[in-house]
């Protein structure tokens, strides 16, 4: 449960200023008496939806990436500390990074990256004319 909290918090601060929106305006008196249970239950069920497969997704995506470390493949990671110089860091085991639980550690950078926001590192190879 920390981990959903822990990847999910920012879209459940806006799922729940989005129901305070809904609550205040649904409880005005030109709207029908059932528009404020209807309003809270269809906002707050898309929104659980949405929260939910972003979840899931995010916790596929972290496994594969972790899966594909550990099989030697190389890992892009998305750099927030120093975007004027680099956009991305390249992760690999042979450049001295190793996994922690869900944290890709090296010990000459500064900060470690989370596998939620790393990606798999394929080039794709042009197609060969025939």
């Amino acid at each position: 449960m920390e981990k959903f909290f822990e990847l999910e918090i920012v879209y459940i601060t806006i799922m729940l200023f989005f129901l305070a929106i809904t609550a205040f305006v649904t409880t005005r008196d030109f709207m029908p008496r059932v528009a404020f249970k209807r309003g809270l239950l269809g906002v707050g069920g898309i929104f659980m939806l949405m929260i939910s497969v972003h979840y899931m997704l995010t916790i596929q995506r972290m496994e594969g990436v972790a899966a594909l470390f550990n099989q030697g493949e190389t890992i892009i990671c998305e750099n927030k500390m120093h975007r004027t110089i680099s956009q991305s860091v390249i992760i690999s085991k042979k450049l001295g990074w190793h996994l922690e639980g869900d944290y890709f550690k090296n010990k000459d950078f500064a900060r470690d990256f989370f596998t939620a926001r790393c990606v798999d590192y394929t080039p794709i190879a042009p197609k060969k004319a025939e």
